[in-house]
């Protein structure tokens, strides 16, 4: 029996001793590495975190209200393109709320273009900005016009589909003359106006769920 006992207590013995433990007490450096363990654990998990805020950023500080008041304040140029050029004021508006992030982009706030329209005047600004190319988004660097104003940025907004393109001054007509939203909406995809593949669905998306079509009717 004392031999059997003694075998005993030399294996629990045994096992305090290892990497964790010496004689019964954790080690220091034991205590270290969970420390920094842990401490490993919390810096991914903020680091996470604070990414997943960035990425939703946008999403969380446009909310309706400011939506409402971009939509109030752009909607008489809006309209006033309608009655001289028959570009239905719902697709104006829909375009600015897409192109400036409903006005919050660094492009509207800072230098008033709405609609991401590029220039190569001296007083255009050099920016980054994302286009669908060969089936995925890429970042490239453009170089954009500068308006006094949002109603300036809108009238130029509407030139640009009177005018057409270099290569074709008709290039935007059916935009013009559609009778509705979808039809104009999907004139601008079309035409190429835009590199984002679902661009006419996003336009429509927003002219119903804003009721901007309401906006039409003169």
């Amino acid at each position: 029996m004392t031999t059997k006992r003694k075998i005993v207590r030399k294996s629990r013995r045994r096992r305090k001793n290892n990497f964790w433990y010496d004689r019964g007490h954790l080690r220091a450096s034991s205590l270290l590495l969970i420390f920094l363990l842990v401490f490993l654990v919390f810096l991914i998990t903020l680091g996470w975190l604070g990414k997943f805020s960035r990425n939703n950023q946008n999403a969380v500080t446009i909310d309706n209200t400011q939506k409402k008041a971009f939509i109030e304040q752009i909607l008489p140029a809006a309209q006033q393109q309608q009655q001289s050029h028959h570009l239905l004021t719902s697709i104006t508006l829909a375009q600015a709320a897409l192109e400036s992030d409903w006005g919050q982009s660094q492009l509207a706030n800072k230098y008033h273009n709405l609609f991401g329209i590029k220039s190569n005047q001296t007083n255009s600004k050099l920016l980054t900005t994302k286009e669908y190319v060969n089936g995925s988004w890429i970042t490239v660097e453009a170089r954009f016009a500068v308006y006094n104003n949002w109603t300036a940025s809108i009238a130029a907004h509407t030139q640009l589909l009177l005018n057409g393109t270099k290569w074709d001054k008709n290039h935007y007509q059916t935009v013009l003359q559609a009778d509705n939203y979808r039809q104009a909406a999907q004139a601008l995809q079309t035409q190429g106006y835009a590199t984002d593949p679902a661009y006419a669905q996003k336009l429509i998306e927003v002219i119903e769920k804003y009721h901007l079509n309401r906006y039409d009717q003169q």
